[in-house]
């Protein structure tokens, strides 16, 4: 695989910098076992993942929600397309000790 083949997501990542840099800051992930999706997470941060659905487009009923490790961490997953690449948005909550979902 060479670079260029990771332009999409690139791309993706550069238009929502340019129009929206007033959103919440994510963790950033873009891999050539997915050349086409950029991966935006969210760690402990409940408040930072609906202002980008938002933006994006993504209806509130689309959002997946599950729990991990025994219940431990609520994790909300959505996607949607952007530029050119497949956009997942993935937020990760703890719900233990006194953790506010």
């Amino acid at each position: 695989m060479r670079l260029h083949e990771l332009s999409a997501p690139v791309a993706a990542l550069a238009l929502l910098m340019a129009s929206r840099c007033d959103l919440p800051a994510p963790t950033i992930h873009v891999t050539t076992v997915y050349p086409n999706r950029l991966e935006l997470s969210f760690h402990d941060e409940p408040t930072a993942f609906e202002p980008w659905c938002a933006v994006l487009g993504i209806e509130p009923g689309t959002v997946v929600e599950r729990t991990q490790e025994g219940g431990m961490t609520h994790v909300r997953t959505a996607e949607t397309y952007c530029g050119g690449a497949t956009v997942r948005l993935i937020s990760y909550t703890a719900t233990g000790c006194g953790q506010v979902v």
